[in-house]
């Protein structure tokens, strides 16, 4: 990890001596990773959510309301992300 690390700072450093903006780079790599993360969490959060219903019918509408909550609160941390990362130069 360091390596990766200490890469990108090498190559921020060459970019900056050489007049280019890499931050605009790192902003999209990192909006896209923002937006993968959040894609992952609302898909284990549907599918665990699925078998929590299968195995508990009784107790759907509990199970779902939980579920969209922590939905929102994962799509919020995403628009953070994004905003943060459109803020980069």
């Amino acid at each position: 990890m360091l390596r990766i690390l200490a890469l990108v700072q090498d190559v921020g450093d060459a970019a900056a001596a050489a007049g280019t903006d890499v931050g605009a780079g790192f902003a999209v790599i990192g909006g896209g990773l923002a937006v993968i993360g959040a894609g992952l969490g609302i898909g284990l959060i549907g599918g665990n959510m699925t078998q929590a219903m299968a195995r508990q019918p009784e107790s759907a509408a509990q199970i779902q309301n939980g579920a969209i909550i922590l939905a929102a609160l994962i799509e919020g941390a995403a628009l953070f992300g994004l905003v943060i990362a459109g803020f980069v130069k």
